[in-house]
């Protein structure tokens, strides 16, 4: 099959197993064009690729992507890996791109949190904020606000201490009391995120998922974690609470109006978590409503005692959304790039997203083959809030810096030494 002259649709994972044994015949190939370029980083197989081009043929290069990273370090990496000596920056006003765009209409939709949702964050909080503190009685957290990166990182730190001690001796309790700390402080912000933006449910399969079954042993982050008095007092709370997070009623009804309002449209709806994707398919067909036809979509992997979805059961759903079978994909993000996704009328975000380049994916699954709209939910007063800021600033942010690289390109100061016979061009957004 791969005698020339040949055009070649690959997996990058098929074409670097084939090179790494020796079963693809590179020196034949003219182009090589790489799709979601973004992805050139670490260890995915777009650098495998492009390092053996540089080693060896050196065939024409032409890398594109609709979201080439946040910050300037993102896309040096990228340019180092692929090669790039030519940038190009487009944006949908670009004359040459301006034809093939469809509008995209960004809606945010502000969701008030019923006062009982608010007192169990407030409990889960003042547990998270005692777990911290004890961070910071060892000198591993600054004073003042701190997120979940920063008791992430102090996670990584302690892990690299554990492991440099343990080459000499036992680590000193101290450590451990501290490992213990930041682990459930973990957990406390987990739970904290799922009770405010994602639903009570959610909260409560989290805290069950955490009692230990038959023949398990409790971990000591996890006993911090489920005997601190709010977080039992939380537990207390949820028998009794039987409304759910306003989101999931407001999700369901925007999918339902718009189905109702146009029977042909298409809809993907995009949970961060996949119990929250179960409870949205749960809810629209409790509808019971002809117009509403839904399917969960999720990664292959198992999750505990859920199980994935097969890439076979992937293609069947994808085939019924472009039948028209199914109308509506729930979806973790599996479905945010590298799926043959049909046009889209709307894309639902059940939160927002701070990583620029997954929220310009998501956004982009519409307004390809017609105009389409995005509507983010945002949960009043809670890291939501937050959340959605950040990720416009620094899409704001993105552009600013794209301009300074082809402003830079064009006057010569590239970011990587320029390579013969190498090009990328970069279309945004979603083109």
């Amino acid at each position: 099959m791969l005698r020339p002259p040949q055009v070649i649709v690959a997996t990058p994972q098929v074409v670097a197993n084939d090179l790494a044994e020796g079963g693809f015949p590179l020196a034949t190939i003219d182009l090589l064009v790489f799709d979601e370029a973004h992805r050139a980083v670490g260890d995915y197989p777009y650098v495998a690729i492009a390092e053996a081009n540089r080693n060896g043929p050196n065939a024409r290069v032409l890398a594109m992507t609709a979201s080439p990273g946040g910050s300037l370090a993102r896309i040096r990496e990228v340019w180092n890996h692929l090669g790039i000596e030519r940038f190009e920056y487009r944006t949908d006003l670009s004359p040459d791109v301006a034809p093939y765009i469809h509008g995209i209409d960004v809606e945010t939709v502000e969701v008030p949190v019923p006062p009982e949702v608010r007192d169990l964050a407030i409990r889960l909080r003042a547990a998270a904020q005692r777990q911290i503190q004890v961070l910071r009685s060892l000198d591993l957290l600054p004073s003042g606000e701190v997120g979940r990166r920063a008791v992430l990182d102090a996670g990584q730190r302690l892990h690299g201490a554990i492991a440099g001690v343990r080459a000499s001796g036992e680590p000193a309790p101290q450590l451990w009391r501290a490992v213990t700390a930041q682990a459930a402080a973990m957990k406390l912000l987990h739970a904290l995120e799922l009770i405010e933006t994602q639903g009570v449910d959610a909260l409560r399969e989290f805290l069950a998922r955490q009692t230990p079954g038959p023949g398990q042993r409790m971990t000591p982050a996890t006993r911090a974690f489920l005997t601190d008095p709010d977080v039992e007092e939380v537990q207390r709370r949820l028998k009794s609470v039987t409304l759910e997070h306003p989101k999931i009623a407001r999700a369901v009804g925007i999918v339902a109006d718009e189905l109702r309002r146009n029977p042909a449209a298409r809809v993907i709806v995009f949970g961060q978590f996949r119990d929250t994707v179960d409870r949205l398919v749960a809810e629209l067909e409790r509808l019971q409503d002809p117009a509403v036809r839904p399917a969960r979509f999720v990664g292959q992997a198992a999750h505990g005692e859920e199980s994935g979805l097969s890439q076979k059961e992937q293609i069947r759903i994808l085939d019924a959304f472009r039948a028209g079978t199914v109308n509506c994909l729930v979806a973790t993000s599996v479905a945010e790039e590298g799926l043959d996704i049909p046009a889209t009328d709307l894309v639902v975000f059940y939160e927002p997203v701070p990583d620029v380049i997954r929220t310009i994916q998501r956004r982009g699954r519409t307004g390809r083959a017609r105009s389409g709209r995005a509507i983010v939910l945002v949960a009043e007063g809670t890291r939501d809030v937050g959340l959605h800021r950040a990720a416009s600033a620094r899409e704001r942010r993105m552009h600013d810096m794209l301009e300074k690289v082809q402003a830079d390109a064009e006057s010569g100061q590239g970011l990587a030494p320029p390579r013969p016979k190498t090009v990328q061009t970069t279309l945004y957004p979603g083109a």
